[in-house]
């Protein structure tokens, strides 16, 4: 799964990174046809319901409708609310879409289908359970594992952060919506809530012994096919398996991340932990 992440970089920073055109912060849009842009202040321990950047494809509005490009920033909030939603606090219960099924979900085929993005991350966090015993286990997921919530009370949480070896982004795969909020006047820009969800996995083997989920990362030779709108459902099945997992590092990071309280560049320190000498790749 993913639960929480971590985003340095601002608005032109990403805009090098994912080679994007310029583009307004703070620029008036109309909120209901296309997602805004705002600067955010570098986030290290991002927290389901927190805005996040998103890198998105054509508006659906193109001149052509073929049109592949130009892609574009925009910010989304972290959790995805359908748009035939009652409430937007559904939205932290659909943070995660599972890969095996985002295409026939109700709550996420539409997107799945129509409105994919990219979440630019300097790396995820994972956690591992620490038994009393001294004995780590893989943490689970709660839609795989009954006991999920009993295991995961009885062991202590050791945290790692997974990014790239170098100094690149991660590119996680993600889903956006729009929802209107029935409570706020319709020509309030509050009234529309862009959200997302990040694509999850069956963890690689050489992760699994932390986490059995991992998000999906499209590599860079990906992005355009991931984000053409005229991507069919045989290619994006296989674009879910292209994470790039050989090109990740490993670090064991402190349990200040554990609580969404702490944050600041120092949870991306690695520490050292019983038996290692700090950081670690995973090939």
């Amino acid at each position: 799964m993913c639960g929480r992440y971590a985003q340095s970089r601002n608005v032109h920073q990403l805009q090098l990174a994912f080679d994007l055109p310029e583009q307004a912060v703070g620029e008036e849009t109309d909120p209901r046809a296309w997602p805004p842009l705002e600067e955010l202040d570098p986030d290290y321990n991002i927290a389901p319901g927190r805005l996040v950047q998103a890198v998105l494809g054509p508006p659906p509005q193109g001149d052509a409708e073929d049109a592949v490009g130009p892609r574009s920033l925009h910010t989304l909030r972290w959790g995805l609310i359908p748009s035939w939603a009652k409430d937007r606090n559904i939205g932290y219960r659909m943070i995660n879409a599972r890969g095996e099924t985002v295409a026939d979900k109700p709550a996420f085929r539409s997107a799945f289908r129509h409105r994919r993005c990219l979440l630019p991350a300097d790396a995820y966090y994972e956690w591992q359970l620490l038994n009393k015993d001294g004995t780590a286990e893989a943490s689970t997921s709660p839609a795989t594992d009954p006991r999920h919530k009993k295991r995961k009370s009885k062991a202590a949480k050791k945290p790692f952060s997974i990014h790239y070896q170098g100094d690149r982004p991660l590119a996680l795969a993600g889903i956006f919506e729009r929802w209107r909020d029935p409570e706020v006047d319709e020509n309030d820009p509050a009234a529309w809530v862009w959200s997302c969800a990040v694509i999850t996995t069956e963890a690689a083997p050489a992760l699994s012994h932390i986490h059995e989920r991992m998000p999906v990362v499209v590599p860079a030779d990906d992005w355009a096919a991931w984000l053409d709108p005229a991507s069919g459902a045989d290619e994006l099945s296989h674009l879910l398996d292209l994470t790039p997992v050989d090109r990740f590092a490993v670090d064991a990071v402190s349990t200040e991340v554990n609580s969404i309280k702490n944050n600041g560049p120092a949870l991306l320190e690695p520490v050292a932990t019983d038996g290692d000498d700090g950081p670690d790749t995973l090939f």
